[in-house]
Formats: C-alpha cells, structure tokens, sequence
C-alpha cells in the first residue's frame, strides 16, 4: 500500500510545480526603446506586447526609467494568458506635435483584453498646444484621449500618474471589473475637454484614493453604465441611449470646481434613466454649483434648444454634504418638465455662501429630506 502512494504523491507535487510558473518579463529597452524622449518606441512596446501577450505564464512588461517616446499605439487581445502587468517606472510621452495624433481618437489603447494592470508610471499627453490652438479658433484636430480601455474585463490602475491630455485622460468603455486606484490626473483649468475619467457602457467599475484636477468633468459617466463605485477621490477643478444606474461617490472633496455632484442631461428626446444614485460624505470648498440636476444642457444652444430632456431621473441621494458654495444658489435641480425629478432625498447637507445659508432652487423636483438640511427645501 505504501508503495502504490509514491507516484501518485510524485505526480501531484509535479502538477503543483508546472502550476506556479515564473512569469515573463519583458523590458522595452531591451526591445529597442530608448528612454530619452526623442526615439520612437512604439514598434519596442509593441514587440514586447506580442511576445507578452503570446506567454501561456502571466508576464510584465517593464517600462524603466526615463522618457519613451510613443506615437498611437494599440494593444490587442485576445492573449493566451489572463495576466499582462505594464510597470512603468519612467513616462510615456506622446509626439509634441499635436497634429501627429490629434486626429487618432486615442493615443494609447487596449482592446479586447482580459486581467491587464497598469502599475505606476506617468503618461504625458502634451496637450498644451492642442489647447492653444483650440483657444485661438482656429481649425485644429479634435484631439486623442490619452490612454482608453476598451471591450475588456478585469482591469487594474494603479498608481498612474496622466498629464495634459489632448482629450479625455482615461476612457472605460464597455468594459467589466475595472479598478483604478491611486491614479493622478492633471491638466490646466483652461483646457478644453480634457475629462479626467469617463465612463460609459461599462459595470464594476470602481476608483478610489484618486486625485483629479481638470479643465472639463473630473469623472464623467456616459450611458449603459451600471454599478459605479467612487470613494476617497479629491477633485479639483444619440437619442437611444443606455441609463446609467447604481452609481455611488463616497468621500470626495471638491476644491473650487465649477460643479460638485452634478447629473446632467441633454434638453432633447432621449429614453435614458439616471437612477440609484447616492452620492455620500462630500466636502465642498468654495464650489461654483456644489450640488445640481441639470436637464436642460445645451451648450451654444446647438441641437437642443427649446427641446426637452427625456431623460427620467430617479432614486437620487444627497447624504452628509457639507462645505462652501462659490455662489447664492448652492443647491439647484433643473429638471425635465416631461419627465420631472422623483425621488430625490436630501439628509444631513450644509451649505454655505458668504458665511450665510445658501439658497435652494427646485423645477419639475419632487423628493424628501431628512436630518439637518441647509439650504431650506425646495422638493
């Protein structure tokens, strides 16, 4: 009997060694990518993606230190493993001509990839002549979005660090399971467009411990997105559409932002929801519009004017929020005479203008509130 156990014993320690295999790692400068801001890297990141991406093992690609110069590049599953991790020790630097890739919708993007993270590292979008031509009217690209995953699941951010983007920093776009945490995101005041996260056709996506500063939306949140998780962040300053829904900020700041927490909706027929939305534990400091349903947007009054939003928003609440208004109104809900606001709660919210209540402003609003709440209701 003791006997017959030594093979079997044997092959189970075998099946366990294979099983934790040694991940590969590739290191683009030893693919041809120099750190000095000036060579183009992009085949280097693509040939260390290839041979990444083609490993049964889990693998990391190893960006050292220094400057790497990349034009438009895009990553591609499926792979043969679920385990892809791009640590970045140095930046990644897009062409300081801006025409180079203003017109390519995103500079860096994976697609169709399963269980990739993206560890550390600075991306840096050299958006500022982008935004200088834009200011001055003249006929310039569009612009690329910085980095944007797209049609993928189980993705990690982690400690990444995006720089003046031409267009929107980060984009999650029909994606499950995305993590991002400790990510940074900045860009002027006066840049156009440059969202910090935006979100849509997406669920499970969470960010936390995060710090964004932009010249448009901080975090964004586009159509068909479900189950949206935000916690600990600071932030500074087509008519059939998918509705968002189970929504949740928690523990945020906002630092003289033009909008706190803000749902917003075009003033044109739609058959969207926003709905199941908390937004819980904010902090507003010297904030434009600290809390505001907006469903008359319209900007330049193009494609919308005297329209009305069909939008039906449900379900929202406002939980201990507390802080400065940079004006009278401090709490505004502008809602669709069609489709009136229902179900807003209001509990334990202070706010101040001039160390005075702010005001309270109510259309097509209909809700509840509960605990302290200043400014005086206007549900």
């Amino acid at each position: 009997m003791a006997n017959t156990s030594i093979p079997i014993l044997l092959s189970l320690f075998l099946f366990i060694s294979s099983a934790i295999a040694e991940p590969l790692t590739v290191n683009v400068e030893s693919l041809g990518a120099k750190p000095d801001g000036k060579t183009d890297g992009t085949k280097a990141f693509l040939a260390a993606w290839a041979k990444a991406c083609a490993s049964i093992n889990p693998a990391v690609i190893y960006v050292p230190a220094g400057s790497f110069l990349l034009s438009k590049v895009v990553f591609t599953g499926q792979c043969k493993n679920n385990a892809i991790t791009f640590q970045i020790a140095g930046t990644l630097v897009a062409p300081s001509d801006y025409r180079v890739i203003g017109n390519a919708d995103n500079w860096i993007l994976f697609q169709h990839v399963n269980g990739v993270t993206i560890s550390g590292g600075i991306l840096d979008g050299q958006g500022t002549g982008l935004w200088a031509c834009k200011s001055a009217g003249k006929t310039c690209p569009t612009g690329a979005t910085t980095l944007e995953f797209s049609n993928s699941n189980n993705i990690k951010i982690a400690g990444l660090t995006s720089l003046n983007s031409q267009m929107f920093h980060i984009v999650i776009n029909g994606c499950d399971n995305v993590k991002m945490q400790g990510v940074k995101v900045s860009a002027s005041g006066n840049s156009p467009n440059t969202d910090g996260i935006h979100v849509q056709s997406s669920s499970g996506v969470t960010i936390l411990n995060s710090k964004i500063g932009t010249g448009d939306d901080c975090v964004s949140i586009g159509p068909g997105t479900a189950n949206f998780w935000i916690e600990n962040v600071i932030l500074g300053k087509d008519q059939n559409e998918a509705g968002v829904q189970n929504v949740t900020l928690k523990t945020a700041t906002f630092i003289g932002t033009q909008n706190g927490v803000r749902i917003k909706s075009w003033g044109r027929p739609s058959n969207g929801f926003a709905r199941n939305i908390l937004f819980q534990h904010a902090v507003m400091v010297d904030v434009q519009n600290p809390i505001v349903i907006d469903q008359n947007y319209c900007p330049d009054n193009k494609g919308c004017p005297g329209q009305v939003s069909g939008v039906k928003v449900s379900d929202v609440t406002y939980q201990d929020i507390h802080g400065t208004s940079a004006t009278q109104v401090g709490v505004k809900f502008d809602c669709s005479s069609k489709y009136p606001c229902s179900r807003i709660r209001l509990q334990d919210v202070k706010l101040t203008y001039k160390n005075q209540p702010a005001q309270a402003s109510c259309t097509d609003a209909a809700g509840t509130v509960s605990g302290f709440v200043q400014p005086s209701s206007c549900l």
